[in-house]
């Protein structure tokens, strides 16, 4: 399974995509939510009206280097996003070996929501970026064999703390994320285990310390963020039946074309097919993550309009799991190809 060639590909392949997102985002006029975020940088927050800072904290870094120009508005939102393809290659590779680590890389690279969304400063490069990582040292903990030592565990339960706190100081729907884990852990004989442990509640405690800014900042101001945030997703239900059908129809739309309809596809199945019995648990709990998220968002769309990049989150566990279970026929494969 561990064919060097395959990964140094997925390195060039990060590389190559990277250089063409820089240069892309060099020659790109900025869009409206990008100057909205930029104007957030001048002034440094704990907190804003309807995002965590960030997005803000990414962009004020790049303009201090680069000057006030789209490249500098967007440098270190798309190192994010590398971040975060590298986040889902090591995971494949942990899981699968250095193919489906070379495939994990090619199939994110080649999803419109990345391949374009990546490009721009919005706050999904951070959060995508942080849960990435959460994702794989989670993966860490449960691939860790018995001659790992406790402390070792611990390490990395703590830095998908970190993570995790740093993906929700980027996007508050990425707590969607340890939710899923939760659930799945609670759900499985084997995995019911870790709430014994000390990890998932050390974890807990780093993710809440580095979240403490934006609490205070919220309490400090009637909680307006968070206000705003339920409101615009969950809030009072608009159009009838009629007006639900058709915020569903919209959103399943959006995520095929986001994802493309062949990748879309082969996402689903490969997250399907996780959800088959397996003694250790661990893919399905990438399962579930990946369902959990893309359930709250068909809830919300009962309610309210779900913007296309919304579900962006449960794209994470999706492609490893593709990656690490391809179409074993040659038809399959071919269509994967395209």
């Amino acid at each position: 399974m561990d064919d060097s060639p395959a990964w140094r590909q997925a390195l060039a392949l990060l590389a190559g995509t990277t250089l063409l997102r820089l240069v892309v985002g060099a020659i790109v006029p900025l869009f409206p939510d990008e100057t909205y975020y930029w104007d957030w940088s001048r002034t440094l927050k704990a907190g804003y009206f309807d995002h965590p800072p960030m997005i803000a904290v990414l962009v004020r870094a790049g303009t201090a280097v680069f000057g006030h120009h789209p490249f500098g508005v967007r440098f270190f939102p798309i190192l994010a996003g590398t971040g975060a393809a590298l986040g889902i290659t090591l995971t494949a590779r942990e899981l699968a070996g250095d193919a489906a680590a070379r495939l994990a890389t090619i199939a994110f690279a080649c999803l419109p929501i990345a391949a374009v969304g990546l490009v721009l400063a919005t706050p999904d490069s951070p959060m995508l970026c942080a849960v990435a990582w959460a994702m794989y040292f989670v993966v860490r903990v449960l691939t860790a064999q018995s001659d790992r030592s406790n402390r070792q565990i611990l390490v990395w339960w703590l830095a998908a703390g970190l993570a995790v706190g740093l993906a929700m100081a980027s996007k508050y729907t990425s707590v969607l994320f340890p939710a899923a884990i939760a659930v799945a852990f609670g759900g499985h004989p084997r995995l019911q285990n870790k709430f014994g442990e000390p990890g998932p509640y050390l974890a807990v405690a780093v993710a809440s310390l580095v979240l403490a800014p934006v609490l205070w900042w919220n309490a400090t101001h009637d909680w307006v963020s968070f206000r705003f945030q339920l409101g615009h997703g969950l809030g009072s239900v608009r159009g009838g039946a009629f007006g639900a059908l058709s915020r569903e129809a919209e959103l399943v739309g959006g995520q095929i074309a986001l994802a493309s309809p062949i990748l879309f596809y082969f996402a689903v199945r490969a997250v399907r097919r996780a959800f088959d019995p397996a003694p250790d648990g661990l893919r399905n709990t990438l399962a579930l993550v990946c369902a959990c998220c893309a359930a709250f968002f068909i809830f919300s769309a009962t309610r309210r309009p779900v913007e296309a990049n919304w579900p962006a989150i449960a794209y994470l566990p999706a492609v490893v799991l593709l990656a690490t279970d391809p179409p074993h026929t040659l038809r399959g494969a071919r269509w994967l190809n395209r």
